[in-house]
């Protein structure tokens, strides 16, 4: 399932990122930091990603870009893995 949230409710009213039950960094560039978390609304979870500037020069702001956020419903699943380890 996907909604599209307000930036502005997202930030002001939810305290996105800073209320994030996850917040991850997925990838960095030359300017910029790339996050994916993952917040509770409405009784469900939800997935989105968002960037912030690299240095306290760049001036990017979470979804700064963007009116509507897309987010997409998750659930927490336990997942075995397998994994080379040295002896």
């Amino acid at each position: 399932m996907e909604i599209n949230l307000k930036k502005e409710y997202m930030i002001d009213e939810l305290n996105l990122p800073e209320n994030a039950i996850l917040d991850e960094i997925t990838d960095t560039s030359r300017w910029s930091v790339h996050h994916r978390i993952i917040f509770a609304y409405q009784g469900k979870f939800w997935e989105t990603y968002y960037s912030e500037g690299a240095t306290e020069n760049q001036c990017e702001a979470p979804w700064e870009h963007e009116d509507l956020v897309e987010c997409s419903e998750v659930e927490l699943k336990e997942i075995k893995v397998k994994k080379w380890i040295k002896k």
